[in-house]
């Protein structure tokens, strides 16, 4: 019999089991998985330590915190239509191997929308590395003034002890990474024997940094600051379900076939406290 059946759960199963694949943005991001519509993480300023001598008076500070918080209210949706020819004559597996290039593109969609969210960060620029100011052209000679310069401003930012307990990270875009790799490859000693040996690959560390490489950067950005602080609110409801329609309506009215969409709620933010250790790196 022609297979005129979508196998939801399965599709659902598929779908999920790529979306739970590894992610620089999983790696990057502190990501929550909620049903709440806001998010909240208030903040305070810090008082100030007093000085006095024995017998003298204090003043009490006022503690005072504002809220800060983002609204989970924007989507990445993706609607496909199988005629209902196509799903007569497509296998399980064929279905399967939609589901997960859903999951793939969900996850990708994802990444573009971290990478495209550079101006919540901290400009980063070729000042901050000792030129002139503009944007920095990433070369053999100035990659690891970029690593180090990242790290200056962390512990400038009082974000060094942060920085100890989650890491740091820095996404490049290919040419970039073939510039470290090269770099790391001719300098250090057992380091460089281990990447002339087997290579660099994405997530490795080096100079006390996580690297990663994307495509997905808005052009003359990189993004690079401290791990799990940028934060990314997921609907958990939403992510990874799968809808299926039958004779999906269209602005023509009714189609012969069979509309599979699934969707991802989300919202990244920066917070008042955290954005001085996130960092726009502006590049030529």
């Amino acid at each position: 019999m022609a297979n005129t059946i979508i196998y939801q759960e399965e599709w659902a199963i598929k779908l999920q089991e790529r979306l739970d694949a590894p992610e620089n943005w999983k790696e990057i991001c502190k990501v929550e998985y909620t049903n709440d519509r806001v998010l909240h993480n208030p903040y305070s300023t810090d008082a100030t330590v007093q000085s006095g001598t024995r017998g003298s008076a204090y003043t009490h500070q006022d503690v005072t915190f504002t809220d800060d918080s983002i609204t989970i209210n924007q989507f990445k949706i993706l609607p496909q239509l199988i005629d209902r020819a196509d799903l007569a004559q497509s296998t399980y597996a064929k279905q399967m191997e939609l589901a997960a290039a859903q999951g793939t593109l969900l996850n990708e969609a994802i990444e573009t929308a971290m990478l495209a969210s550079h101006a919540s960060w901290t400009n980063f620029d070729n000042a901050s590395i000792g030129g002139s100011a503009g944007n920095i052209t990433v070369s053999a000679t100035n990659i690891d003034d970029i690593i180090r310069g990242l790290k200056r401003e962390i512990r400038e930012a009082n974000g060094q002890k942060l920085a100890n307990r989650r890491g740091i990270f820095i996404v490049w875009r290919a040419a970039d990474f073939e510039i470290l790799e090269a770099f790391v490859q001719a300098n250090g000693f057992s380091t460089a024997d281990n990447a002339l040996k087997d290579g660099t690959v994405a997530g490795f560390k080096y100079m006390g940094v996580d690297h990663y490489v994307s495509n997905s950067h808005a052009a003359g950005h990189l993004f690079a600051g401290i791990k799990d602080t940028f934060h990314l609110g997921i609907v958990k409801e939403t992510y990874g379900q799968v809808i299926i329609d039958n004779e999906p309506a269209t602005g023509s009215g009714a189609v012969s076939g069979i509309g599979i969409v699934s969707r991802v709620d989300y919202a990244f933010k920066a917070w008042n406290n955290t954005k001085p250790v996130l960092f726009d790196v502006l590049v030529a």
